[in-house]
């Protein structure tokens, strides 16, 4: 995709997660114009095709993988300001959290992306990447801590890994609650057992605005009943917000 051209504001907005993926945005301050998904590997080439293309104002980044001197150093150079996000950066949201330093960064940018699509109500935020995360908004912009549980294809990944003879099943829709074969009785026990899991908290949590995001979120919310507001780029929704911020 070629770089967007003659903008008079141009932010980038990255979102690293734990997969060899990432999503780089491109933003004019008022609105994301496109996203894009690449390796990780390619991401500084990219961002840097893009500042040949304009001037860089501002670089924000959410990153759950291992630091990289390089990539942050990189970054730098091409952008008149970069934001790698923490439970620390100045952003329109409280963090109540026990340990702010070990809070993921996407977790926080996902919990402001709610808060911006829906100002004055509580958020249920499920994020279904590698790991499932439940966190909770309330409508006062308080980020109230959440859960952590394994993902869709890390629960089945590890029932293959962790067994001497179970096969590694790809997700598939139910056939039947009872599986009849052992394929079907592993899918239907993590499918079902994530099912089970979510509608709990969707009992528990009546009053909340209910927000899927995340690779196999599409994948749940065809299953559930519930009303539920599904957007796969609710984390850069929280990085354009807080980019708009910072390019002042």
């Amino acid at each position: 995709m070629p770089a967007l051209k003659s903008l008079s504001v141009k932010n980038l907005l990255i979102d690293i997660g734990n997969s060899s993926h990432c999503k780089l945005a491109v933003s004019d301050g008022s609105s994301i114009l496109s996203v894009r998904r690449l390796e990780k590997a390619e991401l500084l080439s990219a961002v840097e095709k893009e500042h040949t293309g304009g001037e860089i104002d501002v670089v924000c980044v959410s990153s759950v993988a291992q630091d990289d001197p390089a990539l942050e150093a990189g970054l730098r150079t091409v952008c008149g300001k970069l934001v790698m996000v923490s439970a620390s950066t100045p952003m329109p949201l409280k963090v109540d959290y026990e340990t702010p330093g070990t809070l993921g960064a996407d977790r926080i940018a996902a919990a402001l992306g709610a808060a911006e699509l829906f100002p004055d109500e509580n958020c249920l935020i499920f994020d279904f990447g590698t790991a499932i995360t439940v966190d909770l908004v309330t409508s006062d912009r308080r980020f109230m801590g959440g859960n952590i549980s394994p993902g869709l294809s890390l629960r089945l990944k590890a029932l293959h890994e962790h067994t001497g003879r179970l096969p590694l099943v790809s997700p598939a829709a139910l056939v039947r609650t009872y599986g009849g074969n052992t394929a079907e009785a592993i899918n239907n026990g993590v499918v079902l057992g994530i099912m089970f899991e979510v509608e709990k908290y969707l009992e528990n949590n009546p009053q909340c605005r209910v927000i899927f995001t995340g690779g196999d979120s599409l994948f749940f919310a065809k299953k559930l009943k519930s009303p539920i507001f599904v957007t796969f780029n609710l984390v850069l929704k929280g990085l354009f917000k807080i980019a708009q911020l910072n390019n002042v």
